[in-house]
């Protein structure tokens, strides 16, 4: 006769345990929610950045939107030589007032150096939402673009 050893889990760990596998899902799955922003939020994309002589990549745009519960940020990242390369310049904290605002960020790229010409630019206006006491991402806008980088 064979006795095969059985996992006994207790009523209490499996409710534990299908608990925090049904948050952690929550929570991966609420930043692909659509996005509650108002029709007339937009964020855009200037068709020239600049090159510092040490570096520094200035990218600039602009930005609407109408409404927040929490803080809002204007990110943008910059690729060149391949599109799944993608440097991350600076961040600028948003007004939610309406009107329309410029936004400047610059930043150093960290793996690699970008030279003048051609890139691709992509800009999102993004709230730090606060759901359930944990701050999500709300997705206001976001823009692509090809641009020109040149030194400065």
């Amino acid at each position: 006769m064979s006795v095969r050893p059985q996992l006994v889990r207790p009523p209490l760990l499996r409710s534990a345990l299908a608990t925090a596998v049904g948050a952690a899902l929550f929570l991966l799955a609420a930043p692909a929610l659509p996005a509650s922003a108002g029709t007339s939020d937009a964020v855009t994309v200037g068709p020239v950045g600049r090159i510092a002589e040490d570096g520094t990549v200035t990218l600039s745009g602009t930005y609407r939107c109408t409404d927040s519960t929490g803080p809002v940020f204007v990110s943008s990242s910059v690729s060149q030589s391949s599109p799944l390369v993608r440097q991350s310049i600076g961040g600028t904290r948003a007004v939610c007032d309406g009107v329309e605002h410029s936004w400047v960020n610059t930043g150093r790229p960290g793996s690699e150096d970008l030279e003048p010409g051609q890139a691709h630019v992509e800009a999102t206006l993004m709230e730090l939402s606060p759901v359930g006491g944990l701050p999500l991402p709300r997705f206001h806008a976001a823009a692509q673009q090809d641009i020109t980088l040149t030194k400065s």
